[in-house]
């Protein structure tokens, strides 16, 4: 080791608190580079992971092979696994509704593939011999045509040609170029309902349909499933073994791993990664930078002396750069089992939230990536290089009698730290010391106040972020007092009335109810409307009739009673056959969307608060008059019992809410030919509304229902609503208190070390006859002028990207309110106040300890 570092190793033992407050700024440094990396290694393999199980962990499908092919490629090197399915026909779909899919596609699984492609049941078995079928739900859904278990399908399988060429799935629909050639007739049984093929190309012309292969047949054509022992090698064996057939990625997987050809997923994944990097980087030059720039103040006297005994400047450049590699090799391997460690915890702490909202089947463990301890390493150092660079370039460079004298630590003239008198008056001669001083050397004290506004500006923006997610997730979902719902348009009222005996038992319910809702139109006069109704609707004459769009919603006796009573109605006004019923109209006009209102803030639709109404089905939208029934209706201050979602409804366009009660008993009276039953359903209360689910679509299953059905957890809903806050919440407030202690430590080493250089000068004012008081209330000056130069610039930059924010998010929209951010501006407020304070105040009793006669003798050296 030569002499230079010896002396560069002295320095930092004789500036212990410098020195490790800076290895602590390295140390957060690291920390946190490793965290962001190691978090984002943790969370790709979660994401394979899950989405493995998901779509499947194979990796490559080869299209219309044939069986050579998929028997060569199971002897493969670097193959792990192989599935495969026989691709038995099309058979032309009848009544679909979807142009370019107007076939289905029967495939035949052998049991590999059923273990290796997830089928997602919604209903239903798997099938067990090759005249059993499953459909997808996707049939129903986008073809328009309805497959129930139990239905037998007799279809005539056969090619897709196009002249003397066979089509596949890889091959979209060619209208008016293809034909469908039958070659066999077949007959299925539907065993049972699936999800979704999740393998099949969204531009495939036929919907898959799975039966079990016979293993008699010898087929023509497969569909080949490769798994690779080393995905990265995928396109390269793809391409090679390929030759002329068609093949296409898992890109559900691969592009978790980066080997997607989904750039934008990509980009999306680098670019966040980056510019979370980035900022961490550029917090951590401000740290590292100043504390190197301090060590260059306090060493310049050293240098100018060693210089003159033939130092070259290269020497000392070297010997900042050595003091760096230092620092880096102390604080580097510390930040680093830091930064494992604590994102080790944060993932633990965010774990069950990530798998409730994403893939509940699948653990979010640690994953400690080498590669990444590498480059949060390297970054690190390069990170320390460059803070280490800029200050031993200006030490090599300085003059000899410059340094010595140390003649360049200030040059401002007279003019430059002139004061007011009306500044002299307001702060007296402490503060104009301290303004004086703020001013002669500006390029100090902004690295202070470049520190505090990054962590104010950081700390605001976070906290706008989290407030206005929070807004958007509370509003995403409809609030309801009901935790699960079951809902159907299919099954009569014995079926669901017997199946809700069922239902209501599941353990933990506590509360049920069943319903049905129909669309009916009500005829009123122009004149029996409230004049806030005509200020929307425009002119009007007051003979005219008008049609209103209404629902009814029939509920069970005993729920309709409770309301009954709860309003304080007669009940035997309201019940039996010839009964009045109660309903809520109301304006919703001058309401937001997916907003809870009180219901005194909606204005009533109608003059009257009882009125007969002719009522009649609504068909297509049109009422059916000649089916119309005369109720007499009274209109009600209650808000309608939560019911299940209805099928393609996206919400009523009218500005009102016009919906009619009645009791379920009622329902037979209302029916008629024409009546359009929109939705039957169940809806329960429960303690443990995942156990309970859980113990329904058990009991469902059991009954065997063949009826289409929907069963939602909206507790489950709210749960991931929740969970997504608590991860944004983790994740923003962690990011801020690191960077924010990076801050903390930079605003610490400087101001300490500042008032450290200025030994003489305090001690010089406390030798010509400055009080104790004077001498702290000129401190106290110099640290408001620090944190307010700090709020000045901080606090609008702050409230400027808070409102960025909010229009990123969508603001302006029904969903979203700006919220000025006055809390966090307060915390910003007193907590750069607070750590000014308290830094000077520990600096300053270390002057206050020392005697004046050796501070004024004392040269730094």
């Amino acid at each position: 080791m030569n002499i230079l570092n010896k002396v560069t190793l002295q320095s930092l033992k004789k500036s212990r608190t410098r020195t490790i407050v800076t290895i602590i700024g390295v140390v957060l440094s690291a920390a946190m580079i490793t965290g962001v990396l190691t978090f984002g290694i943790s969370l790709l393999n979660y994401m394979t992971n899950g989405a493995a199980q998901k779509y499947g962990d194979w990796h490559v499908e080869f299209l219309d092979v044939d069986s050579s092919f998929v028997q060569e490629r199971t002897h493969d090197k670097g193959v792990a696994n192989t599935a495969a399915f026989e691709n038995i026909g099309y058979a032309a779909l009848k009544d679909g509704q979807s142009p370019n899919k107007p076939y289905l596609f029967i495939a035949g699984f052998s049991k590999r593939t059923f273990d290796t492609l997830p089928i997602n049941l919604m209903s239903g078995r798997l099938p067990e011999n090759n005249g059993e079928i499953l459909v997808p739900m996707s049939v129903e859904v986008k073809g328009g045509v309805k497959f129930a278990v139990g239905d037998k399908l007799s279809l005539g399988v056969g090619s897709r040609m196009n002249g003397d060429k066979t089509l596949g799935q890889h091959t979209p629909y060619l209208s008016g170029q293809e034909t469908l050639v039958p070659k066999a007739k077949r007959t299925y049984t539907v065993v049972g309902i699936y999800q979704k093929a999740y393998f099949e190309e969204s531009s495939a012309p036929g919907y898959t349909l799975i039966t079990k292969a016979d293993a008699g047949d010898k087929a023509d054509s497969f569909s080949l499933f490769v798994t690779l022992k080393n995905p990265r090698g995928v396109h390269a064996y793809s391409s090679s073994t390929a030759g002329s057939q068609a093949y296409v990625f898992n890109d559900n997987v691969l592009r978790f791993m980066g080997l997607s050809d989904d750039n934008i997923f990509n980009t999306l994944l680098y670019a966040v990664g980056g510019i979370v990097v980035a900022i961490i980087m550029i917090g951590s030059i401000f740290l590292i930078y100043n504390a190197f720039t301090i060590s260059l103040n306090e060493r310049t006297h050293q240098f100018g002396i060693l210089s003159s005994v033939g130092a070259t400047a290269k020497q000392l450049r070297n010997s900042v750069l050595f003091e760096g590699l230092c620092i880096g090799a102390a604080g580097i391997p510390i930040g680093v089992i830091v930064g494992i460690g604590s994102i080790g915890l944060v993932i633990s702490v965010v774990a069950k939230n990530f798998e409730s909202i994403i893939y509940s089947n699948v653990p979010f463990t640690l994953t400690v990536s080498i590669p990444a301890i590498v480059v949060a390493a390297a970054v690190s150092m390069v990170t320390i290089l460059i803070s280490a660079y800029i200050p031993a370039r200006k030490a090599a460079n300085t003059p000899v009698m410059e340094s010595i004298r140390q003649s360049n630590e200030v040059k401002v003239e007279s003019k430059a730290v002139k004061t007011s008198k009306q500044a002299q008056r307001i702060y007296g001669l402490e503060g104009t010391l301290a303004l004086k001083n703020f001013k002669r050397n500006k390029k100090r004290y902004r690295s202070i106040v470049l520190s505090l506004v990054l962590s104010v500006v950081l700390f605001i923006s976070a906290s706008a972020f989290v407030t206005d997610l929070k807004q958007a997730s509370e509003r995403a979902v409809v609030a309801t007092d009901i935790d699960i719902s079951l809902a159907t348009q299919d099954m009569d009222d014995r079926e669901i009335l017997s199946l809700y005996d069922k239902l209501k038992t599941a353990d933990g319910v506590y509360e049920s109810s069943y319903q049905a809702l129909m669309k009916y139109s009500g005829v009123a006069k122009a004149s029996d409307l409230s004049d806030a109704y005509w200020e929307d609707a425009g002119s009007h004459s007051p003979d005219e009739t008008v049609n209103l769009p209404m629902e009814v919603q029939f509920l069970d006796d005993s729920a309709y009673l409770n309301i009954i009573k709860g309003l304080g109605l007669p009940e035997e006004e309201y019940t039996g056959q010839n009964a009045k019923i109660i309903a809520v109209a109301k304006l919703t006009n001058h309401m937001k969307a997916n907003r809870e209102h009180e219901l005194d803030e909606f204005i009533d639709m109608f003059k009257s608060s009882s009125m007969n109404f002719t009522i009649a089905p609504e068909t297509n939208g049109k009422p059916k008059m000649e089916q119309g029934r005369n109720v007499s209706i009274k209109f009600v201050n209650t808000v309608p019992p939560d019911g299940p979602p209805i099928p393609g409804n996206s919400g009523s366009k009218n500005p009102f809410i016009f919906k009619v009660m009645a009791p379920y008993s009622l329902k037979e009276k209302f029916e008629t030919s024409d009546t359009h039953l929109a939705i039957k359903g169940l809806t329960f209360r429960s303690k443990h509304p995942t156990q309970s689910m859980a113990e329904m679509k058990t009991m469902i299953q059991d009954v065997g229902i063949t009826s289409s059905y929907t069963l939602i957890n909206f507790s489950e809903m709210l749960d991931q609503n929740r969970n997504m806050i608590f991860i944004a919440n983790v994740f923003a407030y962690t990011f801020i208190i690191m960077i924010s202690l990076i801050a903390v430590a930079n605003v610490f080493n400087t101001i300490s070390t500042n008032i450290k250089l200025r030994r003489r000068e305090l001690a010089m004012l406390r030798s010509v006859g400055m009080s104790e008081r004077g001498f702290q209330k000129m401190m106290n000056f110099e640290c408001a002028f620090y944190g307010m130069r700090a709020l000045i610039f901080g606090l609008p930059i702050g409230a400027i990207s808070s409102w960025l924010i909010y229009k990123g998010m969508g603001g302006g929209a029904d969903n979203i309110d700006f919220v000025f951010p006055w809390g966090s501006i307060g915390i910003s407020v007193f907590s750069v106040f607070f750590v000014v304070f308290t830094t000077m105040l520990y600096a300053i009793s270390k002057i206050k300890k020392e005697n004046i006669i050796d501070a004024l003798r004392d040269d730094m050296t």
